[in-house]
Parts: C-alpha cells; sequence; structure tokens
C-alpha cells in the first residue's frame, strides 16, 4: 500500500515538474537545394488574354452585389520558369533571395519608424513630389523585386504584365510611357495614351487628398511618390484605370502611372498593393470583394512542388478549417495586419523564455507583429529569437550541427539522411489560434549538399514579422470585414 501511495506521488512529481511530457516531433523530409540548373520558359505559355476566361458573369462591366459571382481557375507558373540565365541554380538563387530579405526588412523596419514620426501618416503612400476571383501568384525568386507575382491586364484593351503582390504595400503603380527613367521589365512598358479607360486625376479630387502629401504639375495633375527604405521608388501621376484578370474587369481603379522608377524592381512592371492603407487594392475593391482575400503560398525552392500558389479575393477566399486571431490596429500605421502574437511552443512545452510582452503593439505603434507576403525570413524581437533557438537546440542535440549561413546561426548537416525527427513548432495567436508549422517551414535547406538552417531570425527594433517561409502551405485569410486574420493548414489543398 505504501509502495502504491509513493509510486502515485512520484507520478504526479513528474507530471508537475513537466518531466513525465515526452516532446513532440514531426519528420522533416531531407531534400537539399536541386542541383539541376533552371530552364528559362517561354513567356507566351503565361500569356493571358479575355479568350480564355472561365467567368460565368459579364466581363465588360462593374458587377453589383446582386448578381452571381464569378468562377476563375488560373493555372499558376514559378518564376523560376521565367528567368533568363540561363546559368542560374537554385543554390544562387537562395543566396539572392536572402539578400533581398535583408533589404526588405529594413524597408519595413523603416516605414514603421517614419509612421511614428509622422504621427500616423502612411509611409507608403504618395508623397507630393461581393464578387470572387482568383488570381496566380507566382513565385519572385527569381526577380529583382517582391518575392511573388500575378499577371493581370491594365487599361482597355487590356495590356498583361506582371505585378508584385505585397501586403506590406497600398497603392498599385505600374510603369509608363513616356519614361524619365524606367527599370527592365518583362513586358513592353504601359502606354496610357493607347487605353480608352485611362483617366488622370485632378490635384482637388478626393483621391487625390486621400494621398498623405499630394503634388500638383503645370496640367493640374494629381502627383505621387512612393519610397521605399532600401532606396527605390517610383514617381508619377495618380489615375484611375481598368484592372483585368483573366477576363473578369475591375474599372476605375486608382494607381500611380510611374515616369520615374529606381531601385530593386527589375522584372516586374509594378506593384499591386495589398495593405489595409486607404489606396491599397483590398480598400479599393471592397464593395465587390467584401473585404476579404487569402493565399496560399507554395514552397519556391523546391523542384517537385506539384500544388500551385494562388490568391482569392471574395467569400470563397475564407477557409472554413481556418483559426482565426484578431487583425490589431496600430494607430500610427494603417498599411501592415498587425496579429497579438502570445508565444511559441517547441515539442509540445511552451518556451518559457518567449513573454507576450516581446510582441507587444503599444499606443505609440512600437513594436507588434505583422503578417508579410514580401519577407522571407520571420524576424523575432532579439530576445524572443534567442529564447526559440536554443528551446530548438535542445531539441535537436542529435542531430549533426554545421556552421551557419548567411543570417542563419543554427545549421545541421543532414547529408546521407532521407528523413529525420526534429521538435515541433507551434506559434500561439491571440484569440486561441495556435498555428504548427510543418517542418519545412523552419528547417529549410541552404545548398545542394544537405544543409539546413533554422528559418528564424532575430531582429532589433522592436517590429516583428512572420515571413512567407513560414506560411507556405498554409493558406492565409485575411478577412478586414471581422478584423481578423485567418490560418488554415489544409487551406492549401
Amino acid at each position: 500500500m505504501k509502495t502504491a501511495f509513493f509510486f502515485i506521488l512520484i507520478t504526479a512529481f513528474l507530471f508537475t515538474s513537466g518531466f513525465s511530457k515526452q516532446p513532440n516531433f514531426q519528420t522533416l523530409v531531407v531534400n537539399p537545394l536541386s542541383s539541376s540548373k533552371l530552364q528559362s520558359s517561354n513567356l507566351d505559355d503565361f500569356s493571358w488574354s479575355e479568350s480564355q476566361t472561365l467567368t460565368t458573369t459579364p466581363s465588360t462591366t462593374e458587377l453589383s452585389s446582386s448578381e452571381p459571382k464569378s468562377i476563375l481557375t488560373l493555372n499558376l507558373q514559378h518564376i523560376d520558369s521565367l528567368t533568363s540565365k540561363e546559368d542560374e541554380t537554385h543554390e544562387s538563387l537562395f543566396k539572392s533571395r536572402l539578400q533581398r530579405d535583408e533589404a526588405r526588412v529594413s524597408t519595413l523596419k523603416s516605414m514603421a519608424v517614419k509612421a511614428r514620426s509622422s504621427h500616423g501618416k502612411n509611409a507608403t503612400a504618395g508623397r507630393g513630389n461581393g464578387k470572387d476571383f482568383s488570381a496566380s501568384i507566382i513565385s519572385g525568386l527569381a526577380q529583382g523585386s517582391g518575392e511573388y507575382f500575378t499577371r493581370l491586364g491594365v487599361g482597355t484593351p487590356p495590356k498583361y504584365a506582371y505585378m508584385v503582390l505585397d501586403t506590406g504595400s497600398d497603392i498599385p503603380w505600374i510603369q509608363c510611357q513616356p519614361c524619365r527613367k524606367c527599370y527592365s521589365q518583362t513586358d513592353p512598358i504601359f502606354n496610357p495614351s493607347k487605353s480608352k479607360s485611362y483617366a488622370g486625376v485632378t490635384c482637388n479630387s478626393p483621391l487625390c487628398r486621400k494621398l498623405d502629401a499630394s503634388g500638383c504639375n503645370q496640367k493640374k495633375s494629381c502627383l505621387y511618390q512612393v519610397s521605399y527604405g532600401d532606396g527605390s521608388f517610383t514617381f508619377g501621376e495618380l489615375a484611375t484605370e481598368t484592372f483585368t484578370f483573366r477576363g473578369t474587369k475591375i474599372p476605375k481603379i486608382a494607381l500611380g502611372c510611374g515616369h520615374d522608377n529606381e531601385g530593386l524592381f527589375v522584372g516586374a512592371a509594378g506593384i499591386l498593393g495589398l495593405g489595409r492603407g486607404r489606396l491599397s487594392f483590398p480598400t479599393q475593391s471592397d464593395r465587390r470583394f467584401g473585404g476579404k482575400f487569402s493565399y496560399c503560398l507554395v514552397d519556391r525552392t523546391s523542384s517537385t512542388s506539384s500544388k500551385p500558389s494562388s490568391v482569392v479575393f471574395g467569400e470563397s477566399s475564407v477557409s472554413k478549417s481556418a483559426v482565426f486571431t484578431p487583425m490589431l490596429q496600430n494607430p500610427k500605421q494603417d498599411t501592415f495586419y498587425y496579429v497579438g502574437l502570445l508565444g511559441i511552443s517547441v515539442g509540445g512545452v511552451r518556451v518559457s523564455g518567449i513573454r507576450s510582452s516581446f510582441f507587444k503593439l503599444d499606443k505609440a505603434g512600437n513594436g507588434g507583429v505583422i503578417i508579410d507576403s514580401g519577407t522571407s525570413v520571420t524576424r523575432l524581437t532579439r530576445p524572443a529569437y534567442t529564447a526559440l533557438r536554443d528551446a530548438l537546440r535542445v531539441g535537436t542535440k542529435g542531430l549533426k550541427s554545421a556552421p551557419g549561413f548567411s543570417l542563419f546561426d543554427t545549421c545541421y548537416d543532414l547529408s546521407g539522411q532521407k528523413e529525420v525527427k526534429v521538435p515541433t513548432v507551434v506559434m500561439h495567436f491571440g484569440g486561441g489560434a495556435d498555428v504548427s508549422l510543418p517542418a519545412a517551414n523552419y528547417l529549410i535547406p541552404v545548398d545542394t549538399n544537405g544543409v539546413f538552417c533554422f528559418a528564424f531570425a532575430g531582429t532589433t527594433g522592436g517590429l516583428s514579422i512572420i515571413g512567407n517561409i513560414q506560411q507556405q502551405g498554409i493558406r492565409v485569410v485575411f478577412d478586414r470585414a471581422r478584423s481578423r486574420v485567418g490560418f488554415s493548414p489544409r487551406g492549401c489543398a
């Protein structure tokens, strides 16, 4: 009897001490970066025309909320297949991607700082100087700008071009003739004089006043300028134009017609801003799509990935299997999608060194966590990252370590192995939204020799960013109508 009682006491002690619970593990399939060179592809394979539309509704006029919903299915292509460099490899592309990522993070941090110092003005807006549709997203790994692209028609008749999809930007813009200075892009530069639907915006129009600071030329045309933290910028006239997504037309979208565009934009014709600001595409199309959109991003470095990336606007973008967390509002910055991150678990155990205060967004606009489509590697405030990294190292003691790589300080030599067991990683967001990451979303290949690294990094300055590597294979829902962000691990099927 005493023995049984003693056993119960010991069991209770082990349970309450946290030693009885074995860490949770999952399988990581070891697929190094492919050593094969990328194959360039004919752009004609991706040229879309109105004759290819699968919409069930008229495509020549704007649809009202009472009309039937459109049904669009678009093929998706990887931007790697568009590369013109015949000697480009997956490894060289990955290194370029990390270099771009540093510039991207600097841009976002700069935007946050400028927003605070300008008392709430949107740092990405110009300075003075109902229906459903889905569109293809193309990974921007091989291009010099952005990370994901879609192909859409601009003007009447529509001229198709690649546009960066960016949740960290607001106003859509495209390179326009005549060029004072334009960068190299895949498609011909848009000529507004040949579009029947192009309409300039005057200086005293309500649209012009939505810019944080608008300019005016001698013709009384509204001028815009968007500057980025890496030194890139676009400058030109504000106008309205018709966008065509494979036959579905959306008229009177305000966009910047850029005549002077300089920086890291090589390849795409411009940017389709998906932020929360007053001139972002989702805001401008609120009446059409109900303030809802979602995307699903696939592994861009995988040579075997068969599922496409996609973006969906409208009610059907909200996955039924999604878990939701409240969308937070930064009083000083209206572009970013802020969420509340409460903690992170590794191997089924909450990391004690990570406190919710590390991610708090205060009233002055400091700190916080944003979901971003253009950042690759998730950045956490330094104390949170250090605690997370140390917890992962404890759970991977059986793996052979390797030297650090680029911004990664925790790497493993998995050469010669087909699969390994690694501790699970779960991100705990506000509202009870727990998101379990696939192993491939936090241990990624960095070369062709089997070296894998922990795809998180530390940052200073307070702003944490959930990057697209951690979002891979998870449908991310932006339900602006209900002020929430959703995550659906099965939403990409």
